[in-house]
This record gives structure tokens, C-alpha cells and sequence, in this order.
């Protein structure tokens, strides 16, 4: 059971509207085991990809609020649609006013860095929900740093569902991710790189490669954040003085429980006991 606290210390927020951020909180986990990390999944609204900005920054706003409540110092948001239509205003707005010594990170930024040194022909694809392909994130923030690099967005809104859902090795799979991934390659053929611009994506991994053309690098994004994630508390100490440092790990759900801990194995490879909360 988790619990309210006002110790100097507190675990890491690990936030997505679903399951999807599992596989990067694996990912943290791997390369930052010391660090106690609490994960909130807002499975019972899920899925944001398809929701206005306007009710996408309500609702990642109240699950950071509950996050910041439960002793979380610093929360990233592992979700690119919550990353893209909320975490600058968040930033921006809401921080200053909540506690301007806590700090929210997104999954964008850092998969954008990592772009200019993978693709050699400045052409990138990428797939994503409707939400995160419609708010042109990914290319403005690519653009901030590599002008020269060209982004070809695909929304996959049956890409999620099938995951949620368990069918994401069936032959229902095979279809959606074909389609999707020809008509963005007829799209632009020059590309050499392809971004999974939803952490839900890794679970399709080997159907994206199927229909994926072979010289074609695919960026998964668990390892970038996570490495960014690192860097992050080595160059801000004080921070990392304050994220707790006993190797827990706790999940919380706004659906049911039991529900929430037979979907999340699909993601990650323990047992997960999770407490039901309301944001």
C-alpha cells in the first residue's frame, strides 16, 4: 500500500494512460535499479490518443496533482500523446503555481535528441496515436535541433487497441500495421528511420519489423529515456537528492485492480500487485 508522505525523499512518477508506460519504466528500472518508482496507470480512461487537448491536459494534470500528493518530486510523463498536448502547459502554467521545486519530464524531447544521429538520408517516419501525430510535436521539436530533417507523421489509432487488448501478435495485427506502415513508406520512400512514437509500440515490435523495409533503423524509445532520465539527475544533484533510493517499486490504477494486473504482465515480467486510486 502506498501512502502519503512528507519525507525530503520520494520515488519517481512514472505516469501513461495505460500500459504502454511499462515498457519504459522497464527500461528506467534496468539502468536505474536504486531508485524507488511509483507507476500510475489512468487505465480507466484510456485511451487519451483519440481525446481533445483540452480534456488530454485535464486528465494528465490530475494524475500528476495525485502523483505530487503521494510524495513524487519529479514525474515523467511516459506517454507521447499526454507529452505532447499537456506537459508544456503543465510546465509552464501549473508548476509555478502547485511547487516550482518539483519538476515534469515527457518522452518527446529526449526520442527527438537521439533522431539526428541515427538517420544518414534526414528523412524520419513516424507513428503515433491521432493525438500525438495532430499536435505536430515531434516535428517542431525535431526541428528545434536538426532543421534539416524531414518528419513523416502516420497515426495507427487501432495500433493501442490492439495492444490493451491483448491481440497484438494475432492476424488482426498483421493487417493494421501493414497498412499503416505502406502508405507511410509510399509516403516517403527516403526513409531510413522510424520513430514508434507510442510506448505501446514495442509490444508490435516484431510486426513493425515484418513490414518494415530492412535498411530502415526502428527507435524504441524505453532505452532513450531512460538514458536521458540519467543524465537528467547527473546534471541536476539536487533533485536526485531527492528521489528515494530503496529499489521499490509500487502501481497504481484508476480501474480495477485485478484487471490492471493481469493486462500489465503482457508489459512486464513480475508479479504486479496494484492499488486502486481516484484522481
Amino acid at each position: 500500500m502506498v501512502t502519503r508522505s512528507n519525507s525530503a525523499t520520494g520515488p519517481i512518477g512514472i505516469f501513461d494512460s495505460g500500459y504502454g508506460g511499462l515498457t519504459i519504466l522497464n527500461a528506467i528500472r534496468e539502468q536505474m535499479p536504486q531508485y524507488d518508482y511509483l507507476y500510475l496507470g489512468d487505465n480507466a480512461r484510456t485511451p487519451y490518443g483519440t481525446r481533445s487537448f483540452e480534456v488530454v491536459y485535464q486528465y494528465t494534470l490530475e494524475c500528476v496533482k495525485k502523483l505530487f500528493s503521494l510524495n513524487c518530486r519529479l514525474v515523467l510523463l511516459a506517454c507521447n500523446t499526454a507529452s505532447a498536448k499537456a506537459l508544456r502547459t503543465i510546465q509552464q502554467n501549473d508548476l509555478p503555481n502547485i511547487d516550482p521545486d518539483r519538476r515534469v519530464l515527457g518522452v518527446i524531447r529526449p526520442t527527438a535528441e537521439a533522431i539526428g544521429t541515427l538517420t544518414k538520408t534526414r528523412h524520419v517516419g513516424l507513428v503515433g496515436t491521432t493525438g500525438t501525430i495532430q499536435s505536430l510535436s515531434y516535428p517542431m521539436e525535431i526541428a528545434k535541433l536538426f532543421q534539416d530533417i524531414i518528419v513523416t507523421g502516420e497515426a495507427c489509432p487501432m495500433w493501442v487497441p490492439l495492444v490493451e487488448n491483448g491481440e497484438y501478435d494475432s492476424p488482426g495485427a498483421d493487417y493494421f500495421v501493414e497498412k499503416h506502415l505502406n502508405h507511410l513508406f509510399s509516403v516517403d520512400p527516403e526513409i531510413d528511420t522510424l520513430v514508434l512514437g507510442c510506448t505501446h509500440y514495442p509490444l508490435l515490435l516484431n510486426k513493425i519489423r515484418q513490414f518494415t523495409p530492412s535498411h530502415v533503423s526502428l527507435i524504441v524509445q524505453g532505452k532513450i529515456v531512460a538514458d536521458r532520465l540519467s543524465d537528467y539527475l547527473y546534471r541536476h544533484p539536487d533533485m536526485e537528492q531527492r528521489c528515494a533510493k530503496n529499489g521499490s517499486c509500487h502501481f497504481l490504477t484508476t480501474e480495477s485492480e485485478e484487471k490492471f494486473a493481469a493486462s500489465a504482465s503482457l508489459f512486464i515480467n513480475e508479479p504486479v500487485i496494484a492499488t486502486h486510486v481516484v484522481v
